[in-house]
C-alpha cells in the first residue's frame, strides 16, 4: 500500500512539472532531429539566401539538416503563424524581418501576438535596402534625377514591393512623401518576384533589399541610385545614401532575426542563439554577409527583445501618419 502511495505521490510530481525533466535534458539532447526554418518569402529574396547560408553551418555543425521551408504569403503572416502554432520544442523556427514590427500596426487580425506568442533567438544581421530602376523604363541615373522624371509624370511609373506593409513598401511610401512623387504600387508575393518584375520591366522601380539586389546590379542589369540607411554600403561604396543625394532624414534599415515558438525550453532558445552567434563570426560567412551589404550581429535575445518592442512603436507612427492599411 505504502509503495502504491510512493508511485502515485511521485507521479503526481512529474505531471505537476512537466517541463522540469524536459529543460534540463533539452539543451543536451537538442536537436533530436531535422529543423524546419520556414521562410515567410518566396525563394530568392535576401532573407531566404541569409536564411540558407546559416541553414547550412548549423547543419554541420548539428548532424542534423535544417530545411528552409519558404512559406509566403499575407504579408508574412502565413508562414510566422506556422510557428506561431508550432510545437514548443525548438524544431521549427523563423526567419523574420522588420515585417514582424510593422503587422501590429499595419494588420488588425492577426492570427498571432508578435510579441506574446514568439521567443526571441536573435538578430542575424542589419541590411540598408536600395533604390533600383529598370533602366529601360527610368533614364535617371542619380535620386535628384529619379525624383525629376517622377514628378514630370505623376501618377504613371509603378513601383514594386515585397508585399503590402513590407519595408520596401514603406520605404517608398516614405520617399513619396518626403520627395513629393506620385507612384503606383503593385506588391508581389515577396522580394524575388518583385525583382523579377522589375528585370522583366512589369514595374519601373523597386527598393528592395542589398543582399538580393547586388549580383543585379554588378551585371548591370539594374541601376542602383541610393541606399536607404544612413551611411554608404560597403557592398555598393560608390552609390551614395538617399539622404546624402538631397532627401535629408530619410533613414530605413532593414533586420533579420530568428524566432522560436514562445514556450520554447530557455536551454534550447540559448543553445540556439550561441550556435547562430558562432557562426555569424565564421570568417566565411561574414565575409560572404558583408559582401552582400549585410551586418553580422548575433545579439542576445534579451537585446533583440528590447529592440523588436521599440521597433514596433517606430513603424506604428509612420503607418498611422500615412494611413496605410492592408486588411
Amino acid at each position: 500500500m505504502n509503495l502504491y502511495w510512493i508511485l502515485g505521490f511521485l507521479t503526481a510530481l512529474l505531471s505537476i512539472h512537466p517541463d522540469a525533466a524536459t529543460a534540463a535534458a533539452s539543451k543536451d539532447d537538442y536537436p533530436t532531429r531535422p529543423l524546419r526554418w520556414i521562410v515567410p518569402y518566396a525563394p530568392g529574396g535576401g532573407g531566404d539566401i541569409l536564411a540558407r547560408s546559416i541553414a547550412l553551418k548549423l547543419t554541420e555543425a548539428w548532424g542534423q539538416p535544417v530545411i528552409v521551408d519558404n512559406r509566403p504569403g499575407g504579408g508574412t503572416t502565413i508562414g510566422t503563424d506556422l510557428v506561431a502554432k508550432a510545437p514548443r520544442d525548438g524544431h521549427t523556427i523563423l526567419l523574420a524581418t522588420n515585417t514582424h514590427a510593422i503587422n501590429p500596426t499595419l494588420r488588425t487580425k492577426l492570427p498571432y501576438d508578435s510579441i506574446r506568442d514568439f521567443a526571441a533567438v536573435t538578430m542575424l544581421a542589419t541590411s540598408p535596402n536600395v533604390l533600383l530602376t529598370n533602366q529601360a523604363a527610368v533614364p535617371s541615373r542619380t535620386v535628384a534625377e529619379f525624383i525629376a522624371f517622377a514628378k514630370s509624370r505623376p501618377g504613371k511609373l509603378n513601383y514594386g514591393s515585397s508585399g503590402n506593409g513590407g519595408t520596401g513598401h514603406l520605404a517608398m511610401e516614405m520617399l513619396k512623401q518626403m520627395a513629393g512623387i506620385s507612384l503606383v504600387h503593385i506588391p508581389y508575393n515577396g522580394g524575388g518576384p518583385a525583382m523579377t518584375a522589375l528585370l522583366g520591366g512589369d514595374v519601373s522601380v523597386l527598393i528592395n533589399n542589398i543582399l538580393a539586389a547586388v549580383p543585379q546590379i554588378k551585371a548591370g542589369r539594374l541601376g542602383a541610385l541610393g541606399v536607404t540607411g544612413r551611411q554608404r554600403s560597403p557592398a555598393l561604396p560608390d552609390i551614395p545614401t538617399i539622404a546624402e543625394a538631397g532627401i535629408a532624414g530619410f533613414d530605413v534599415t532593414a533586420w533579420f532575426c530568428i524566432f522560436a515558438p514562445a514556450g520554447t525550453p530557455a536551454a534550447i532558445v540559448t543553445k540556439l542563439n550561441a550556435e547562430v552567434a558562432r557562426i555569424l563570426k565564421l570568417p566565411d560567412i561574414r565575409e560572404r554577409l558583408v559582401g552582400q551589404g549585410l551586418e553580422p550581429v548575433g545579439n542576445s535575445a534579451e537585446e533583440f527583445s528590447r529592440f523588436l518592442r521599440s521597433d514596433i512603436v517606430k513603424w506604428a507612427k509612420v503607418i498611422k501618419a500615412a494611413g496605410i492599411v492592408a486588411d
